[in-house]
């Protein structure tokens, strides 16, 4: 067990306005997930900086003045872990998005801004590295969300690094050296086996850096992505969205958020790639800010958690 006997604490102050219950519920999807914990009052998770650290993070004030009060919990706190907390948060939780222009463009098309009034508040929320959203990607292919959100708790209780009894989500190091037969007894299939110890063995061996994804275009990080083992457009699309933070990015081949779309539209027929894109066609360019809020509904409809 490892000893706990440093805690640090500090304010944020987010660009408003601000949820951290939406927004905690965009990040983690369904309620077992246990990477991304929120217990209706305080997210939490476990981030790796040189050693582990459980982050805690409660808000103060309503959504049009918010500030998110952190608790640092790790065997040592330095003043340096400040920054690289505050930096990962922000990421992660999209504190710092101003959503103004969203707005406006909303207020201007009655279902949109019944949408956007509706999770006002909600940020979109990103995988704090390309690595983690690729990994999420793989793992969720042509299964349930529910399935592919078990299957990543057991890899990060397997490999992650734990403080307090919880577990961050692996780095490519500890997933390296790691057998397929090993990531199968877990229930992965054997060629996401492949494709998640390639991608983690290339990444720790020094011969690949995703993480430089967001600083390319759209078509070259694209590119990047459909050369990796097990990455087709779905996961592509998928990591520039919720990894590199493309929000105009709506994933048209995530069939849970076609039927999210078409539900909202009140389309009859099944939605199919090209569908997605005309019916978006008029929101240019907030498809993957639209994605978060039809999730959200889709989530309080599913009565993972209750609309305030």
């Amino acid at each position: 067990m490892r000893k706990i006997n440093s805690i640090s604490t500090f304010r944020l102050k987010p660009v408003p306005p601000f949820r951290l219950d939406l927004t905690a519920w965009a990040l983690r999807r369904r309620p077992d997930n246990i990477v991304d914990r929120w217990d209706d009052k305080t997210y939490r998770r476990v981030l790796v900086l040189n050693e582990p650290v459980e982050v805690a993070v409660t808000q103060e004030g309503a959504f049009d003045e918010p500030t998110l009060f952190i608790s640092v919990t790790g065997a040592s706190i330095g003043q340096d872990k400040e920054p690289k907390v505050s930096a990962v948060l922000n990421w992660l939780l999209g504190s710092g998005i101003d959503l103004s222009g969203f707005y406006s463009f909303a207020a201007r098309d009655s279902r949109l801004g019944a949408l956007a009034q509706r999770f006002r508040g909600l940020k979109p929320p990103r995988f704090p590295t390309i690595f983690e959203a690729v990994v999420n990607g793989i793992a969720c292919q042509q299964l349930t969300l529910t399935v592919g959100i078990r299957l990543l708790n057991k890899l990060a209780q397997t490999y992650g690094a734990a403080i307090n009894g919880a577990h961050a989500f692996p780095r490519p190091a500890d997933l390296a050296g790691v057998k397929p037969e090993a990531l199968r007894k877990l229930g992965f299939s054997r060629q996401k086996s492949m494709a998640i110890i390639e991608l983690s063995a290339s990444i720790a061996g020094g011969n690949l850096d995703p993480e430089d994804l967001p600083d390319l275009s759209d078509e070259e990080a694209l590119s990047r992505l459909l050369e990796l083992r097990g990455v087709g457009r779905w996961t592509a699309e998928y990591v520039l969205m919720r990894g590199a933070g493309r929000l105009y990015v709506f994933p048209g081949d995530d069939v849970g958020a076609r039927n999210n779309l078409q539900r909202w539209l009140g389309i009859g027929e099944k939605l199919d790639y090209e569908g997605v894109k005309k019916a978006l066609e008029s929101w240019k360019p907030y498809g993957g800010i639209i994605y978060f809020h039809l999730l959200l509904d889709r989530l309080v409809e599913a009565g993972y958690f209750p609309e305030q």
